[in-house]
């Protein structure tokens, strides 16, 4: 078992180890790494560190790999007898990026 952490970015917490790719909300960033500080837990084989709320001197480093948009879903609402409808659709924006490195103090 590799070392592993819970991350927090965009309203919502990730579980990520070494080499993982995943899509996140997207992020405002600048080249292609990115940094996150936000960090709950990490653990590994030996001992896991919690953190209350965040583990100090924790971070993961990551690569953007892409940027996009996910499938559309579709928002209708309608009212019966009143002839009231609304068809919209919605594309949510992501980041998919690839974990690097997992460092704690």
């Amino acid at each position: 078992m590799t070392t592993f952490a819970v991350i927090k970015t965009g309203g919502k917490q990730y579980i990520v180890h070494e080499g993982l790719e995943l899509e996140i909300e997207k992020l405002e960033h600048e080249g292609d790494k990115v940094v996150f500080d936000e960090v709950l837990l990490v653990a590994s084989e030996k001992k896991a560190v919690v953190g209350q709320p965040l583990v100090e001197g924790a971070t993961v480093t990551a690569t953007v790999v892409a940027e996009g948009k996910g499938e559309k879903k579709m928002v209708f609402r309608y009212k019966s007898k009143v002839r009231y409808k609304k068809k919209k659709g919605h594309r949510q924006s992501f980041t998919k990026v690839k974990i690097g490195k997992i460092s704690a103090k």
